[in-house]
């Protein structure tokens, strides 16, 4: 790594200056990522209402979700490369402005419109993970540096599984309205810390903004996305379907072709292929995959009726509590993962998630008798995802330059975002075709939600085969800006 040399006042300052405000700055971001990983999970227990709530077809309110999807893929690229040039604490709040700016629209819809554009302002907000991960390694000593790291990747997770449970919770005793107004409110007060707790980083990458090439990105990562999230609806062998695929490739090939000519890319392309950064990435996608199988399996099957044999029969906040301690696993394991980590190196960490989570899938093809065995599976699955997930940074970003923080982990976010859609897609389709009658209803089978556990242990393998390509290495020390000799010069007045 070629830079200049940081001011011969920098490393003092952030010394003697930065260990004190360790605790508050780790506080604040990840109780910003657990509000954004919430406001993902806000609509999950109006799915079935949504047609009536917003006097719609149920095709047309999957855009609910669809839109909120799309917009944070698009986001977390864009807006870590506008993290590294201009500011990440500033791009931080202006993502959690878009998350309040969002809840508030959709807080006020009763029609699918308004809710559409709400849901993707709040996409927008996917950036503030990658973001706070790239202020962490900015502002905080080596030595809290990876054990924050891990509980900051690990809020995602967190977020999701304790979200769901209260959310139904709203949704079942209040008007559905009030889950957005809460979302709004949890913004405000994460702007609010963020402003009085967490500084603005020096470190910027300079540079004039790529916009040919976030719009190429945008539009192919659209094509994309569209595609694998739409795809069973209209027909996966479909004109509309096929030819979003085949436009993904030609527009992304395109993007590809003028991020390796212009200077100042959107993406560093001969980074991106780096052994260390292309593996990592490739497991965040199988890894993403994993994750939101269990996801979109383990609710289904707690609420199937008894009467199938097979069904659970909870109510949706009782499947919600089911499935909410495993975000307090992965909260409780992210200090082991960077133990392990520090003394091991990530890629330990990367291949036992990946290991553990396989092994959960693998308890769910044989007990699904009773609520505490998906208990069980749900905290097993997530030990593994906190794992995995807590090691993705300091992969990454010990292979990239400190001004291009933020773009990496923005770009490893996006993979988990490929990730996530490919599951839903994958599954649900599996869940689709594997059904037995059930009266006048067709429901997914037992054969179906065994064959979705393998998919899930076999993504999760794929993953650790992955991981094993990894260069190898000994235990790992994240240097932070202030140790780095490479480390660019800090901007002043900015």
């Amino acid at each position: 790594m070629t830079s200049s040399p940081p001011t011969p006042d920098a490393p003092e300052a952030a010394t003697t200056a930065h260990p004190p405000r360790s605790g508050p700055v780790v506080a604040v971001l990840a109780f910003g990522g657990i509000v954004v990983s919430l406001m993902q999970t806000l609509v999950v227990p109006l799915v079935p209402d949504l047609p009536e709530l917003l006097h719609t077809s149920a095709s047309d309110a999957s855009w609910a979700i669809t839109a909120t999807l799309l917009a944070g893929a698009v986001a977390t690229p864009v807006l870590g490369r506008l993290g590294d040039m201009y500011g990440k604490r500033r791009t931080l709040l202006l993502s959690l402005a878009m998350l309040v700016v969002g809840s508030v629209v959709c807080a006020l819809s009763d029609t699918l419109a308004p809710m559409i554009v709400g849901r993707a302002l709040q996409g927008f907000s996917a950036g503030v993970i990658p973001l706070g991960i790239s202020i962490m390694r900015d502002e905080l000593p080596a030595e809290r540096l990876g054990s924050a790291m891990a509980l900051m990747s690990s809020s995602l997770g967190v977020g999701g599984a304790l979200g769901l449970p209260g959310a139904a919770a709203l949704a079942e005793h209040a008007d559905w309205h009030v889950l957005f107004w809460v979302s709004a409110s949890l913004g405000v007060v994460v702007i609010a810390l963020v402003l009085a707790l967490v500084p603005e980083s020096p470190v910027r990458g300079g540079g004039r903004f790529d916009l040919v090439g976030a719009v190429g990105l945008s539009a192919g990562l659209l094509c994309l996305l569209l595609a694998i999230s739409k795809g069973a609806d209209w027909g996966w062998a479909s004109g509309v379907t096929t030819g979003l695929f085949a436009a993904a490739v030609v527009v992304l090939l395109l993007w590809s072709r003028w991020e390796l000519r212009v200077s100042g890319p959107l993406v560093d392309l001969r980074t991106t292929v780096r052994r260390q950064v292309l593996l990592t990435n490739l497991a965040s996608i199988v890894i993403g995959f994993a994750m939101f199988g269990m996801s979109l399996v383990l609710p289904q099957l707690l609420q199937m009726p008894e009467a199938t044999g097979y069904g659970l029969g909870q109510s949706m906040m009782t499947a919600g509590l089911c499935l909410g301690p495993s975000g307090l696993v992965m909260m409780a394991i992210s200090p082991l993962s960077a133990r392990i980590t520090a003394t091991s190196g990530p890629k330990t960490s990367l291949m036992l998630g990946a290991g553990v989570i396989a092994v959960g899938y693998g308890m769910g093809i044989f007990l699904m008798d009773a609520a505490w065995q998906i208990v069980l599976i749900s905290c097993v699955i997530g030990a593994g995802i906190g794992l995995a997930y807590s090691a993705m940074p300091a992969l990454i970003m010990s292979a990239v330059p400190v001004s291009e923080t933020g773009a990496a982990n923005g770009l490893n976010t996006l993979m988990r975002s490929i990730g996530t859609s490919t599951a839903s897609a994958v599954v649900g389709v599996v869940l689709a075709h594997m059904t037995t009658a059930f009266g006048p209803v067709e429901l997914p089978s037992l054969s179906g939600f065994r064959t979705a556990f393998a998919i899930g242990g076999g993504a999760a393998l794929v993953a650790l085969a992955v991981a094993s390509l990894l260069p190898g290495r000994g235990p790992d020390r994240l240097t932070t800006t202030s140790e780095r000799p490479g480390t660019p010069e800090p901007v002043a007045g900015r």
